[in-house]
């Protein structure tokens, strides 16, 4: 075993959540995964490859199976490894992919991607506001998305104190206005009609776009787990806050559009802003309470990514790396690259599936525990990582025959499981490198199983 002064600044100073400071999970991991999912960004673009191409019916089914799928292969690994070491990801992922390793994956890559979130709330928020204001100026739209980024980054550099207030605010702002939309539109659902038919693709793309969105946030389970008291409240908070929370807002939205186009509305648009827009003289007021409800997630993803950057760069002041990353952002807003949030979501899941693949893996091999941090870098970690990215994003890859593109599908789905097949073959060919520290075993004495 190797004496903790050997191991990397990130993991010698963690210290476990103590059992007194963890809550309930109805105070934090329940209305954390609910707000996730009440974000616009997650539903603005749902409805066109659903129920474009399958009945309502069945694209509420899929809603249902994304949700379970989320909570029991992306999420409860994670979580419970949060849960029994009361440590954060990038420590409980020090196993998987090595205290070296660990640098890249989960740290850097999860505060890159959250820069990405940024830049897509950034820019859905910006939309928002515009379309409250009636305007189109491009000049006052980069103005707005500059306001934007930086004073978040700001209150995000301030602290997670002054985030969690912003969020108490306005997180539970876009329920309200789901209902109201839905209500505006309601009596055309049963008309409605999907443009093509096509129910594998509307059931599969389903699958893609929530597993997709979900992923980092499936991997930040060992975050939220850290703060839950047992596995009762990993399985409550995730099966209310996750299974919930996608057929909530995913369910209210889809019926909206559905009953939109079934009234025969103009202009024909499968995009919710549309449907909003549909609510007549509240439109405008609502694409500012929309975008109002985009700050809380806009801050955390900023504090998570600065977090994330901090530590695993921690010569580079905090401050520093933080405008640096918003700045990033920023550019992806303001030039539309950021608009595309379905590829987005493609990407993100192509680039977290593997990874929670692989700790899922990790965690059934240490009888479902924590082994502690295994010495450099473990290869195994990244080879599942690798395996699985491919699979991700098959129609990205020049050469791949059409065939196997439309065969990997949904590929964010393949992406985990081969993440996870290829580290279990790989530890069981005896590639994983020896645990670094006795100290950093688990500390729980919550039974395993479940």
């Amino acid at each position: 075993m190797a004496e903790k002064s050997k191991l990397p600044q990130y993991l010698s100073l963690s210290t476990p959540v103590p059992a007194a400071s963890r809550a309930p999970w109805y105070k934090n991991t329940f209305p954390t995964y609910m707000a996730i999912f009440l974000w616009v960004g997650f539903y603005l673009k749902l409805a066109g490859p659903t129920i474009g191409y399958a009945s309502v019916g069945v694209c509420l089914w899929g809603l249902l199976v994304a949700g379970i799928l989320c909570f029991a292969l992306y999420y409860y690994a994670p979580a419970m490894l949060g849960m029994k070491t009361g440590r954060p990801l990038y420590v409980v992922g020090s196993s998987t992919f090595g205290t070296a390793g660990g640098y890249l994956m989960p740290g850097l890559l999860m505060g890159f991607l959250q820069l990405g979130w940024v830049a897509v709330a950034t820019a859905v928020s910006t939309d928002f506001i515009m379309d409250g204001l009636n305007k189109t100026s491009k000049s006052l739209s980069i103005l707005i998305a500059l306001i934007w980024v930086y004073v978040l980054a700001w209150i995000a550099i301030k602290g997670i104190r002054y985030v969690a207030k912003m969020a108490q605010v306005f997180n539970w702002v876009p329920l309200f206005m789901l209902f109201v939309v839905f209500w505006a539109n309601r009596s055309g659902i049963a008309r409605y009609q999907p443009a093509h038919h096509d129910p594998l693709t509307g059931f599969l793309s389903v699958l893609t776009i929530v597993i997709g969105y979900f992923a980092t946030a499936g991997a930040a389970g060992a975050d939220f787990g850290m703060n839950n008291r047992d596995r009762r409240d990993i399985f409550l908070g995730g099966a209310c806050g996750i299974v919930g929370g996608v057929v909530v807002a995913g369910a209210l939205p889809m019926l909206s559009v559905a009953g939109y186009l079934g009234r025969g509305a103009s202009p024909v648009s499968y995009d919710y802003s549309a449907a909003i827009s549909s609510v007549g003289a509240l439109a405008p007021i609502m694409f500012f309470l929309f975008a109002a409800a985009s700050l809380a997630p806009t801050c955390f993803s900023t504090f998570i990514a600065s977090n994330s950057l901090s530590t695993m760069l921690p010569k580079i002041p905090r401050s520093v790396s933080t405008l640096v990353g918003v700045s990033i952002s920023a550019v992806l807003a303001i030039t539309g690259v950021a608009n595309n949030v379905v590829g987005f979501f493609v990407i993100v899941g192509a680039s977290f599936g593997p990874i929670c693949g692989a700790m899922a893996a990790d965690y059934l091999l240490a009888g479902r525990s924590w082994s502690g941090p295994r010495l450099g870098i473990n290869w195994a970690g990244y080879a599942a990582w690798a395996a699985g990215f491919v699979a991700g994003i098959p129609d990205h890859i020049p050469g791949i025959p059409a065939a196997w593109v439309k065969a990997d599908n949904p590929s964010v789905l393949f992406s985990f499981i081969v993440g996870f097949v290829v580290y279990l073959v790989l530890a069981k060919a005896g590639a994983l490198p020896p645990v670094a520290a006795e100290q950093m075993v688990p500390i729980s004495n919550e039974s395993p199983a479940l």
